[in-house]
């Protein structure tokens, strides 16, 4: 590729503006375009704009389906649940803002480093890799399911050990118990989800998530209503309705044509290399785990404020429609990380910059949307909830600074996708230590329980280290020298010539 000015660039320059239609025709021409971008006219950069908005809301539609369906599962959940009592929803809402929270920590994290490998590999056109990556995660994560498991188990006894008053702990372990039908679920479901993302297949996924949904609330309705199993019964309905997405998802990857060539069936080169995999599943799930678990903490400490009841299930709720807003940005985050990962493998370094830019300004023009959307209709979100005044209006008090956070979702999870996509959890993994639990959490607590604030203040807490942790990565990416990313992902997938022999040289050092 020409790097030099003159002449030689005047051709090129000149069909792209007489062409416009032409100029999109592969990502190969616009990679040479954007080297040559202080001589691109307003015209082609709009261009340029809806060439890659395209190729993001392709990906996003889905990806953000699947994250808010999957996400409604839980949420739902916890609707049926608080029509039964307030003290039930708080002892699903503790399990769910802890025991549950620190798995879902853990397994996403540990499948982002599918995102990375596969994503690079797939974009260097590695498709051989695919399949055993994928199998190497899911031996990881059942792994990590059955360690995991002992916390659902012994759920009431941590929860009384922590301070939590008799009545919420013994609700909380009768949920957290019924959940561990949805845990090994989960630990399957998620390194295949992220290997059909990185092939950038994502229509079946959102179709198959959506069908689990609407199977979710009939089984939810039959456990509580129909059959009165009450806290239990409900999180079976979840169990079972994430072994759904399990089943129809793997058999999509067995018998389906798009998949030929990424999944060859199970093998034993899958039980080889996996320390080095493991080095880099460990980076990841630390990295996301000290995000979601920094969310999560702060619900939990929020138990220990005066009428625990009230605080429990105000922050619950209002940290559910947080959660719901940051599962659409999840979507983004899929995106940015899928676009990146496959720039950088396919060595793009401009277009993955340029994806990172468009994807952004998308995604904080709609959190501006979201934002006034929670201020107009503040009351109405409690009460789908709840029937408790009480809560009704403590939830109110919490929507200003819902709000606030809805915003800082347009920025964070996006770039934190970029980061996924680039390899970088470890270097990120000590930004989320440093900005949310040396910096926030402890001025969350001082707010909290120091001050007249109470719950308010915790979630100032929250605001600030997510404050800080997004100037940190705007700056990381900033000062980022893309070529040099598209070396250390060529480096990382050129070691080995035939993948299926030595499959641990895709795995970042």
């Amino acid at each position: 590729m020409n790097s030099g000015g003159g002449s030689d660039n005047e051709p090129l320059l000149r069909d792209a503006e007489n062409h416009l239609n032409d100029v999109c025709s592969s990502t190969e021409s616009i990679e040479e375009f954007l080297e040559h971008q202080e001589r691109i006219s307003l015209r082609l950069w709009v261009r340029l704009i809806c060439w890659e908005s395209k190729a993001i809301w392709l990906l996003s539609w889905a990806s953000i389906t699947v994250s808010i369906f999957n996400y409604m599962l839980s949420f739902v959940n916890l609707m049926f649940i608080g029509h039964i009592g307030f003290i039930e929803l708080a002892g699903a809402s503790l399990t769910n803002l802890g025991i549950q929270g620190f798995a879902y920590g853990v397994m996403l994290g540990m499948a982002s480093a599918v995102q990375t490998v596969c994503g690079q590999a797939y974009g260097a056109k590695k498709y051989s890799s695919l399949g055993i990556i994928c199998q190497k995660a899911i031996i990881l994560h059942l792994g990590a399911a059955i360690l995991l498991s002992f916390l659902y188990w012994y759920a009431g006894d941590i929860f009384r050990a922590l301070g939590q008053s008799t009545e919420i702990a013994k609700q909380g372990e009768i949920f957290a118990r019924g959940l561990l039908l949805q845990l090994y679920a989960f630990a399957l479901y998620c390194p295949m989800q992220r290997f059909l993302q990185s092939q950038n297949i994502v229509n079946p996924l959102a179709y198959i998530s959506i069908v689990a949904f609407l199977l979710n609330i009939l089984f939810n309705w039959l456990a509580i209503y129909v059959l009165d199993y009450g806290v239990f019964g409900a999180a079976i309905a979840l169990g079972v309705s994430w072994w759904i997405l399990v089943l129809l998802t793997g058999s999509y990857i067995v018998w389906s044509p798009s998949c030929k060539q990424t999944w060859t069936g199970f093998s034993v080169h899958a039980f080889r290399g996996l320390w080095p995999y493991f080095k880099l599943t460990a980076a990841s799930a630390v990295m996301l785990c000290l995000e979601i678990w920094y969310n999560q903490g702060l619900g939990l400490i929020s138990g220990f404020l005066p009428n625990p009841a009230i605080s429990l299930d105000s922050i619950s709720i209002s940290l559910n429609y947080l959660n719901w807003d940051l599962q659409f940005m999840l979507g983004f985050c899929t995106t940015a990380s899928i676009r990146v990962g496959n720039e950088l493998g396919a060595a793009h370094p401009r277009i993955a910059r340029f994806s990172v830019i468009v994807i952004n300004s998308t995604s904080i023009l709609i959190s501006i949307v979201f934002s006034a959307i929670v201020m107009i209709f503040k009351t109405i979100l409690s009460k789908s909830f709840t029937s408790n005044e009480e809560v009704i209006k403590a939830v109110s008090n919490l929507t200003p600074l819902l709000a606030v956070s809805v915003l800082l979702n347009g920025i964070q999870p996006i770039l934190s996708g970029v980061a996924i996509g680039s390899g970088w959890q470890a270097l990120v993994a000590y930004v989320n230590l440093t900005t949310y639990y040396v910096i926030g959490l402890p001025i969350g607590c001082l707010l909290g329980f120091k001050t007249s604030l109470g719950v308010a203040g915790i979630w100032w807490g929250m605001i600030i280290g997510v404050l800080l942790q997004t100037i940190t990565l705007i700056i990381l990416t900033a000062r980022t020298d893309w070529n040099k990313e598209v070396d250390k992902a060529v480096e990382r997938l050129s070691k080995s010539s035939n993948t299926e022999e030595s499959l641990s040289t895709v795995i970042p050092e």
